[in-house]
């Protein structure tokens, strides 16, 4: 049986995005949809005696919102299973349980009572942090959240956080039919170490050689595992959030790798994966790999 895509929605705009993007996705990969609102009135409302038979107006408004984005879900593509469930629990508790039972998690960018200005949500951010499969947090443009440029990003980190990634991002890019671009930034010494000249060597292309080489190792199996799937190989030199940034003005999705460390309950996310959270200008995608 094939894991769903899992959507968290709450009536925002933010989240009605979500669900387009997801409905698109879920088409691509031929997988089930499961919209899911997270929804404390019940815990309460249980709690108090009531005479009246009429229906809590959180209830209303919450089966209303479900039911509306499954309806919005199944016009959009009548051919993918949606399906939508109100839970009772906070919207991280609910998410983060269901990812153990899920292809990849999406959530939008805010949720319905965050300030607009606000750059990500703090259940998105959590929920990013923390999950066990792959996160898709839905912002961009409407040219990127369409999928104009054809290209899937994924930046290339160390070994242990990166191989998950990878793979995840070839599929996306199968899936799409569309170029895989893998990105390694490295830093050239005499950068790093600005303040310090007499400690930078004059050899900055050995360390583009090295990014160079590690793009290699990273997709050696990718490419036999998906000959079909057109790949790009670019070392970059610059700080890795700035580069990844950058490309993800261009492109389609944007994915990364994060480490989860067992035994640890707080949020686990590098800098990369928060920056391009807060700021990047396509779909990010945050892989996790135990460690």
């Amino acid at each position: 049986m094939e894991l769903p895509l899992v959507v968290g929605v709450d009536g925002s705009d933010s989240s009605l995005l979500a669900v387009d993007w997801a409905v698109d996705e879920a088409a691509r990969h031929g997988l089930p949809l499961r919209l899911l609102y997270a929804s404390l009135w019940e815990r309460y409302e249980g709690t108090r005696p009531s005479l009246s038979t009429d229906r809590p107006a959180e209830e209303v408004m919450v089966q209303h919102i479900i039911a509306s984005c499954t309806e919005r879900a199944r016009l959009r593509n009548p051919e993918v299973k949606a399906s939508g469930e109100v839970l009772p629990d906070d919207a991280v508790s609910v998410l983060l349980g269901a990812g153990h039972e899920a292809y990849a998690l999406v959530t939008g960018s805010r949720g319905r009572s965050e300030f607009a200005g606000l750059l990500l949500g703090s259940v998105s951010l959590a929920v990013a942090a923390r999950a066990v499969c792959p996160v898709i947090v839905v912002r961009g443009s409407e040219r990127n959240l369409r999928g104009s440029f054809g290209r899937v990003v994924v930046g290339v980190g160390d070994s242990t956080d990166g191989e998950g990634a990878v793979r995840f991002a070839a599929r996306e890019a199968k899936a799409r039919g569309c170029a895989l671009t893998t990105i390694r930034a490295w830093r050239s010494p005499a950068h790093e170490h600005a303040d310090h000249p007499l400690i930078a060597d004059d050899a900055p292309g050995a360390h583009e050689e090295q990014a160079s080489d590690r793009l290699t190792d990273a997709l050696r199996e990718i490419v036999r595992e998906h000959p079909e799937v057109e790949v790009h190989r670019r070392p970059v030199e610059g700080p890795a959030h700035r580069v990844l940034l950058k490309a993800s003005a261009d492109a389609d999705l944007i994915v990364v790798g994060a480490l989860r460390r067992h035994g640890h309950f707080g949020l686990q996310l590098g800098r990369v994966a928060h920056a391009l959270l807060h700021h990047s200008e396509c779909p990010v995608a945050v892989v996790p790999q135990r460690v």
